[in-house]
């Protein structure tokens, strides 16, 4: 039995084609590498509006239930919860009172809409609301580089385009602290760049980390049990990608998995490990 999958990706893709005995994964995790979707919050004291970036596509706006319209409708002098203390609430002092609780109901009713992890949360706002909405959510992927303008006046394709240029600077912020943490765990002798050793290694499931180039494809095979490599110069009969090979392994033990360039894979090489420990 045989079949025909065709996905489309917001990457570039080298041309190949790949006869094995199994699926050829790794250009389709580039995709869950660095991915292109995103959620934006238009934060201004006038209106919230919530999107969602999606690859080659216009922004989506996302209706949330509860969401707050306004500061004034939502946490004006009548609404504040601290009654004891509405008549402090003039000047500057009130109006931070006003704006940290206006970005607490805008954080409690976002937080539902949002998955636990993984996509990122971009923020365009100017300060106070900045500050007072980072201080209050605690979602893990708020993007610390914020759109700095008010959104209020700001188009649907201004925003998405400043969206997308904050995406990709987080992107690269991330990609250098994961080379700063490899250089970090090679001082410790904590990390790979042998397929040999990647192999042994993703087998028993001791690789916490892979970065490896997307493109390549070194043929052999990986014993099942041991994680020893054959390379096809050196066998008879069927053989596949053997970084592709190591890459499904080690993210079937839970390991994280990073399809990169080769100029972007610490070393240069075909691939690089952070081991979960200090190898004997």
């Amino acid at each position: 039995m045989s079949s025909l999958v065709t996905f489309r990706l917001p990457n570039r893709l080298v041309r190949q084609a790949v006869v094995a005995d199994r699926f050829y994964v790794k250009p389709l995790l580039r995709a869950v590498t660095f991915p292109q979707t995103a959620f934006v919050l238009a934060l201004s004291q006038n209106s919230v509006r919530v999107m969602q970036i999606l690859p080659d596509l216009p922004l989506e706006t996302i209706t949330v239930p509860g969401m707050p319209a306004d500061l004034e409708s939502s946490v004006g002098t009548g609404t504040v919860a601290d009654h004891a203390a509405v008549h402090r609430l003039k000047g500057l002092e009130g109006k931070k009172v006003r704006i940290r609780q206006f970005a607490r109901l805008v954080n409690d009713a976002l937080r539902p809409v949002l998955p636990e992890r993984g996509i990122p949360l971009i923020l365009a706002a100017t300060e106070p609301l900045d500050g007072a909405f980072r201080a209050v959510c605690r979602y893990p992927d708020l993007v610390p580089i914020t759109i700095p303008l008010s959104p209020e006046p700001l188009g649907d394709d201004v925003l998405l385009k400043d969206a997308r240029e904050v995406l990709d600077r987080y992107h690269a912020d991330r990609l250098r602290a994961l080379h700063e943490l490899f250089e970090e765990r090679y001082a410790r002798g904590r990390t790979v760049t042998d397929i040999a050793d990647a192999a042994r290694f993703a087998t028993t499931g001791a690789i916490d980390t892979l970065f490896f180039d997307m493109d390549t494809v070194v043929p052999g095979h990986v014993d099942e049990e041991t994680g020893a490599v054959t390379f096809a110069d050196a066998m008879e009969g069927p053989v596949y990608g053997v970084v592709d090979e190591i890459v499904t392994r080690v993210w079937l033990t839970g390991g994280r998995v990073y399809a990169l360039r080769r100029p972007d894979v610490p070393g240069g090489g075909d691939l690089a490990a952070i081991l979960r420990y200090t190898p004997i």
